[in-house]
């Protein structure tokens, strides 16, 4: 009888084999999947944090638009208060010339000295 279970021995050896080489190929096979499928997660969200950044390319790019269209402005806005501040210091200058032309001036008087004090009045 241990003649004959010497060979079912050997008949299974080679067959333990093949299954132990298929389970660890079979295990290779499922890290080298999860390696592909964590690389395309990770691509994944490499994308999306491009196409935001691009997003807010756009946002930055808009806002130098606007931030050029408002510098382009301020000689326009030096123009008016230049023109304003002439305008009101010629009115001022010319109310001055009036007032003195008129002979109307401020003058002040010393209210004191008009009132009568108790030593005069005694």
């Amino acid at each position: 009888m241990r003649a004959s279970v010497a060979p079912n021995r050997q008949s299974q050896l080679p067959g333990s084999v093949s299954s132990a080489a298929a389970a660890a190929k079979l295990l290779e096979k499922k890290k080298e999947f999860e390696a592909v499928a964590a690389l395309e997660r990770a691509s994944a969200q490499f994308v999306k944090r491009i196409e935001e950044l691009g997003d807010d390319f756009d946002v930055m790019a808009d806002a130098g638009i606007v931030h050029g269209q408002v510098l382009e402005q301020w000689p326009n806005m030096f123009r008016i208060l230049s023109l304003f501040l002439s305008q009101r210091e010629q009115r001022a200058d010319d109310e001055n010339a009036s007032a003195t032309t008129r002979g109307e001036r401020l003058v002040r008087v010393p209210i004191e000295e008009l009132r009568p004090t108790n030593s005069n009045a005694a």
